[in-house]
């Protein structure tokens, strides 16, 4: 579990294609705070931390991680957000990010606005359902607050000059895709909502009587 707060900006330094995936090889300040085993983020793709070494560290992207995030894409020189697992007890200065990737996002627009950078994207469908004003949302990795939401599938986020200033942001294009994740509560919901059960209250009963 993590919270969408960004710890580094890493680097892919190699890349290794093998049968049914890659591994990547990632230079970062934390890599000497990892031991195999462990989770981290990458752009908000759980991975897991295979071995270190002088700097790096390096993950594994199997067959399903690289239909649906930007693992796929990425080669020597790329940035990437990072965040190790959040520990029982630590403050959720976030929100709840599992690291499950839905799909991929497309920036469609950037803006800036005194010393707010605003950026649009198109959503997938399914993350859109989930979706609402005001709520959560992580892109590559980065908790961050629904600003608004428009026709067509177009979300808007407002980026402070802090997150801007340590995430993998300023590089970002339009028509650059991004790691999405939807609101965890959201997809809750949203699948009891589909299952047909009751909504709490006084929208249904929650127990029998």
């Amino acid at each position: 579990m993590f919270t969408g707060i960004i710890e580094s900006v890493g680097e892919i330094v190699a890349v290794a294609e093998e049968e049914g995936g890659r591994t990547l090889v990632i230079a970062a300040d934390v890599a000497g705070e990892l031991v195999p085993g462990q989770s981290v983020a990458v752009d908000g793709a759980c991975l897991t931390v295979r071995a270190l070494g002088g700097g790096t560290f390096s993950v594994q992207a199997g067959a399903s991680t690289l239909e649906r995030t930007l693992a796929a894409r990425y080669g020597a020189g790329r940035a990437v957000n990072l965040e190790r697992a959040v520990k029982a007890g630590d403050r959720l200065d976030g929100h709840l990010v599992q690291g499950h990737v839905d799909g991929l996002a497309t920036l469609l627009e950037r803006r800036v606005r005194g010393a707010t950078t605003f950026l649009e994207f198109a959503l997938p469908e399914d993350v859109l359902a989930t979706t609402i004003p005001h709520g959560s949302i992580a892109l590559n990795g980065v908790s961050l607050t629904v600003n608004g939401l428009r026709g067509g599938a177009r979300c808007e986020v407002a980026i402070i000059p802090y997150t801007w200033e340590h995430t993998n942001f300023p590089t970002l294009e339009p028509g650059d895709p991004v790691n999405v994740e939807a609101d965890l509560i959201g997809r809750y919901v949203r699948r009891f909502v589909e299952a047909g059960g009751p909504l709490p209250g006084r929208f249904g009963r929650t127990h029998a009587t």
